[in-house]
């Protein structure tokens, strides 16, 4: 852990996260460590193309898989939504060095499906996450206001899918969440969160991982998916995904088109 993170036990760090609706910087691996799975990400790109926004990336590559599953990060997670946990998504975000990409005020849960919000997003830095970069903003506490009316927009620089955008925020409400390769923020579904564009020279990097308390189910279609990463899953709502046990499998790859195009039918579907 690090900064106002350092020395502070997962469930003061649980304690935070749930007053606060975020809690960052979280130290989660070194930056030696973080340059390695950035050239793997980088690696698997040259090979199939962009990897930006692929669902499920650790249905496909081992190295996203390893990250989300590592047992400091799945012991914050427990203190956050319980024992019983489901990795439901991996995806890397990438914002391109000096473009307009840009990712508008909004909450997770928007438009996921989600039957509870006893979820948790966490944001790892594979490049460093700076002001000058484009790393998140958080409002402070305002998971405490449940889910907010959003408006889909028509934007291309706007990284979400939808464009999905809440509009009137208070800027001076919003808190900087920088992060060094190696760190990570956690955040709740309701929370108000946003970044600006890369005006950086350098790619920045992150892997995005949300979880779900195996309670959760998918109210908008009958085989949405998800893989059961610590405790039991009693419940059985989800479709169990594959795990990648080599990189970019042929076999894994034709998988994936099929989880890609159900992801996007289900962030579609209102």
């Amino acid at each position: 852990m690090s900064n106002a993170t350092q020395g502070a036990s997962p469930q003061e760090l649980a304690e935070s996260y749930r007053r606060d609706g975020y809690l960052s910087p979280v130290d989660v691996i070194s930056a030696a460590e973080a340059a390695r799975h950035r050239a793997e990400m980088e690696q698997a790109e040259s090979e199939i193309g962009p990897l930006h926004y692929k669902t499920k990336a650790y249905t496909f590559l081992r190295s996203p898989l390893e990250l989300a599953t590592k047992p400091e990060v799945l012991d914050l997670v427990e203190q956050m939504i319980g024992p019983d946990i489901l990795l439901y998504n991996a995806t890397y975000i990438v914002k391109e060095p000096h473009t307009s990409s840009h990712v508008s005020w909004h909450q997770d849960l928007t438009f996921w499906g989600l039957s509870n919000d006893e979820q948790v997003t966490l944001w790892l830095a594979l490049s460093p996450a700076t002001s000058e970069s484009g790393c998140m903003r958080m409002v402070p506490g305002s998971h405490r206001s449940g889910r907010i009316d959003h408006d889909t927009t028509d934007d291309p620089s706007n990284v979400l899918f939808l464009g999905q955008t809440v509009t009137g925020v208070s800027e001076s409400e919003a808190v900087m969440c920088p992060l060094a390769p190696g760190q990570a923020s956690f955040h709740h579904g309701w929370t108000l969160h946003a970044s600006m564009p890369n005006e950086s020279d350098d790619r920045r990097i992150g892997l995005n991982v949300q979880y779900l308390a195996t309670s959760t189910r998918q109210t908008k279609h009958d085989h949405d998916s998800a893989m059961l990463v610590r405790g039991v899953d009693r419940f059985r709502h989800f479709d169990v995904d594959e795990p990648a046990t080599t990189d970019l499998d042929p076999a894994a790859l034709a998988r994936h088109a099929a989880l890609e195009a159900r992801h996007k039918q289900i962030a579609g579907a209102t």
